[in-house]
């Protein structure tokens, strides 16, 4: 029989326990890593507090990373098998809420079509699947309004290394920063391409795709 073995959590600090959650939770809302700036004022504690504690995760092998780089703490197996094991603090949603919207048929945008109601239910697993690689972003900006892409809205994203010319994409750059637009190979670079006259396309030739761009959600 195959023992796996795992970090018992008693040798894990409270605070240590409580940095490694904060990134997996992190990086699972927003697809890419926190900076120690953004966990000190998540957990209310100093930045060099911070450094002190991911040093010593590393020597237990739970966390890896380039050290001086932005955004590259990565959770290693040993890490997320510890996590699985400790279970699932976040909130449970009653099976209604799970069901999705209520579909109860098709409207005309254009010519007018026979009212035929047929429920169902309208649910983002039913469009976009029940996969761990399937997430959702808030928006924040207007440099895609001219792809209709707003302030507010929300984009549905399937994490993926790479990605095709003029796929929308979720892209971290070289300050780590992560943004949406559209992507393109160029000779000796890539052209991150926004949407909107008033921003500027950013080039770069370090430029990580996190996720490819799915689905948007909008709220009138």
């Amino acid at each position: 029989m195959q023992l796996e073995m795992t970090i018992p959590k008693k040798r894990l600090t409270p605070r240590q326990m409580q940095l490694l959650k904060a990134i997996s939770s992190f990086q699972a809302s927003r697809c890419y890593s926190p900076t120690i700036g953004e966990m000190a004022s998540e957990l209310g504690i100093s930045r060099s507090t911070v450094f002190e504690h991911i040093a010593e995760l590393r020597r237990k092998d739970l966390l890896s990373g380039c050290q001086g780089r932005a955004r590259s703490l990565q959770l290693t197996s040993k890490a997320q098998n510890l996590l699985n094991q400790l279970g699932d603090d976040s909130p449970t949603y009653s099976s209604q809420a799970s069901a999705g919207i209520e579909l109860v048929g098709k409207v005309a945008a254009g010519l007018p079509i026979e009212a035929v109601e047929n429920k169902d239910n309208l649910s983002l697993n039913s469009h976009f699947g029940n996969r761990d690689d399937i997430f959702a972003l808030e928006v924040t900006g207007d440099s895609m309004v001219d792809e209709n892409i707003r302030d507010g809205d929300f984009v549905i994203c399937r994490r993926s290394p790479t990605a095709g010319d003029g796929q929308l994409v979720i892209a971290a750059v070289d300050n780590g920063d992560a943004t949406l637009k559209r992507f393109y190979k160029e000779k000796h670079q890539v052209r991150l391409q926004p949407a909107n006259d008033d921003y500027e396309p950013i080039y770069s030739d370090n430029c990580r795709i996190e996720a490819v761009v799915v689905g948007l959600l909008r709220k009138f």
